[in-house]
């Protein structure tokens, strides 16, 4: 099994809920949170991750999905 080097999230102040991200030599990306590290691990494509941090940086804070 592959190890895994996560990085926290920029945006993720201390003692909040982070938002932990690791990459393969593959290119599947891993996201997971801190507060469960090793059970909620989602698998995506680069594609879909860079669609993703577009999407979260465009929408204004506090801005909910339409």
């Amino acid at each position: 099994m592959t190890m895994l080097m996560w990085q926290k999230s920029s945006y993720c102040g201390e003692g909040d809920s982070c938002v932990h991200v690791a990459a393969t030599a593959t290119g599947t990306v891993h996201l997971t949170e801190s507060s469960d590290p090793t059970t909620a691990i989602l698998h995506t494509t680069p594609t879909a991750f860079a669609a993703l941090l577009r999407t979260a940086k465009a929408r204004p804070a506090g801005a909910g999905a339409a």
